[in-house]
């Protein structure tokens, strides 16, 4: 073999191992739609779906219950405005922000009042 045939073959073997680069990025691309779908199930879903529950909860709200802040304070609703909330924790009346309430605790608190 002379050394113009050994370019020609070296030359054939540098086209053959050239890299595919569309399936690179189609590979590329499926993994990270793979990533968002498997990130907004397990953390995006849940939380909007925790969202709408206190917000359905929150427009639920009356006079009577017994609610948990977000602070940790414990207390029965008195009055309900736009904003705000009244309850009465212990001996002590406070007014708290709406989106501050974290949890209704027990929603039995009318009727609980009708049987005393």
């Amino acid at each position: 073999m002379t050394i113009h045939g050994l370019k020609v073959l070296l030359a054939d073997a540098q086209t053959a191992t050239a890299p595919d680069q569309t399936g690179a990025q189609i590979k590329f691309f499926a993994t990270m739609i793979i990533f968002v779908v498997i990130l907004w199930v397990l953390m995006i879903a849940p939380q909007r779906k925790k969202a709408k529950q206190l917000e359905t909860t929150l427009k639920a709200l009356k006079t009577g219950d017994k609610i948990v802040t977000t602070s940790g304070i414990v207390g029965v609703v008195i009055s309900i405005k736009d904003k705000t909330v009244s309850i009465r924790s212990a001996d002590t009346k406070l007014e708290v922000l709406k989106s501050s309430v974290a949890e209704v605790t027990d929603k039995s608190g009318e009727t609980s009042e009708a049987k005393s």
